[in-house]
């Protein structure tokens, strides 16, 4: 229990608490509000009333992860001056002006147009409030930008250097196209879009499964679907491209995050342990299973790779990666969820063509939507996972092998630390009871099918009598209007 009096693993353990709770509500929101700018576009271009009720009933967890999301970032962000003031007062002339551009520019876009989007629909023009829901979407995916390019520039520093403790910038620009930037950036925009269209797919699928308005959910479902289908396989091979960062980069965290204690020279096949169990005492893994000549062909497609892979003994322990168990296994998770992923949609695409998905028959592939409830959930463990990757394994290091973590934590007593912890433990955990209580609500109520459609009055007969069954109206344009 010596880690209650360190300051440094108390502030650390804060950081790591609040960044994967916060974390949650943005994937979502950044996700969603692309899948919305969709649906509204679909149903302007169709007019079919199933499209814009999908647009108003998917707008309510879009409003609430939002909610959340600002509830749970704004500590997030205090902590750099509360527990990392050493940190931010050696970096902030960049880092602090690129968390201000998300704050400013990103989060009050989305902010400044979210009430349009959501209360605008029978108070401005379509074309204005597609304008509005399009705007709440870029806001949302800028934030993404921002603070992938923040991070980033933690993991490969560029456009300047330290001058007696302070980073200062020569190069702006070349500071914010650090080299990982923008492969974190797509990596993470591919993240939280295919997560929120699995968790899409997935209360879909329950309403499916439930026999709850199967036809209208089987529309979204399959939109989902096709859209999955570019996706999935575009996220794998960003994710394959962030490893080949890694591996010329930040070379200790590869090592790490592959179990590689011995290096292996250039123009040598390197190993691949599929799975090992690493151990920091011996500098060895008490136990693995390893592929002859894997390595070269997962990071460049051939067997001998044109730089050596450097095994963790090459670096003093204090300057290794620490949590190796961590990183390992998150690592192999992310992964294995990827590709999890691609294969459902394979396997749903497949059934699709089969016939299987049309509105007689969705109803009846039971195991399929269990699957694909199942999956809603996997999209954050991957997205968590490979943040865990992400920052245990530039660990010791705050800005990469210029600012170690244990001089950037400020001088703060254990027991304060300690407290703030735990509040934040109590309040997150409040707050994620209230957020699936209202979630489960949302989803218990279903679609409100009563709503009034923009540009059909009321006492006009229903086009749509059926959630799911669109009939064209075939009136004359001028009734329609």
């Amino acid at each position: 229990m010596d880690f209650l009096s360190d300051t440094v693993t108390l502030s650390r353990m804060q950081f790591a608490l609040t960044a994967i709770f916060h974390i949650i509500f943005p994937i979502l929101t950044t996700g969603m509000g692309i899948y919305l700018v969709v649906i509204e576009g679909l149903w302007l271009k169709t007019r079919n009333p199933d499209y814009y009720l999908h647009a108003r009933f998917w707008a309510k967890f879009y409003v609430l992860n939002f909610g959340v999301g600002v509830a749970t970032g704004i500590p997030l962000e205090f902590q750099f001056g509360t527990n990392w003031a050493p940190f931010s007062d050696a970096v902030g002339n960049f880092f602090g002006s690129v968390l201000g551009f998300e704050a400013s520019w990103a989060f009050m876009l989305e902010a400044a147009f979210l009430g349009i989007m959501l209360f605008g629909w029978e108070r401005v023009n379509p074309a204005i409030h597609y304008i509005a829901t399009i705007l709440v979407a870029i806001g949302a995916n800028l934030s993404v930008v921002f603070i992938l390019t923040a991070n980033s520039w933690m993991v490969t520093p560029a456009g300047g250097d330290l001058v007696d403790g302070k980073f200062m910038v020569t190069d702006y620009f070349q500071a914010l196209l650090n080299p990982s930037a923008s492969t974190s950036v797509a990596h993470m925009f591919f993240a939280t879009f295919e997560t929120s269209l699995f968790v899409i797919g997935g209360i879909s699928a329950w309403y499916i499964l439930n026999d709850r308005h199967a036809a209208f959910f089987a529309k979204t479902l399959k939109l989902v679907l096709a859209i999955t289908l570019i996706v999935a396989p575009l996220q794998i091979y960003v994710g394959h491209i962030s490893a080949e960062l890694v591996y010329r980069y930040q070379p200790a965290k590869l090592a790490a995050m592959e179990a590689q204690w011995e290096s292996s020279p250039a123009g040598k096949p390197a190993d691949w342990t599929l799975l090992a169990l690493p151990n920091k005492k011996t500098e060895k893994n008490d136990w693995e299973i390893r592929v002859p000549g894997a390595l070269g062909y997962i990071l460049e497609f051939k067997k001998n790779l044109s730089e050596p892979v450097l095994g963790l003994k090459e670096w003093p322990p204090e300057n290794r990666p620490q949590a190796l168990g961590l990183i390992y296994y998150c690592f192999r998770i992310m992964i294995g969820i990827g590709f999890f992923l691609a294969g459902m949609t394979l396997i749903t695409a497949l059934q699709w063509l089969r016939g299987k998905l049309s509105d007689e028959n969705i109803a009846k592939q039971r195991w399929l939507m269990r699957a694909w409830m199942f999956s809603a959930p996997l999209g954050y463990v991957a997205v968590e996972t490979g943040w865990i990757v992400r920052c245990a394994g530039r660990q010791p290091w705050t800005l990469y092998n210029k600012i170690r973590t244990v001089d950037s934590a400020s001088h703060l007593p254990a027991t304060n630390v300690l407290t703030s912890l735990i509040c934040f433990a109590i309040v997150y955990a409040l707050l994620f009871m209230s957020y699936l209580y209202f979630g489960s609500r949302i989803i218990r109520k279903g679609p409100n099918f009563e709503l009034p459609i923009p540009g059909v009055e009321a006492n006009q007969p229903a086009i749509n009598t059926t959630p799911g069954q669109f009939v064209p109206d075939e009136r004359p344009i001028e009734a329609q209007q």
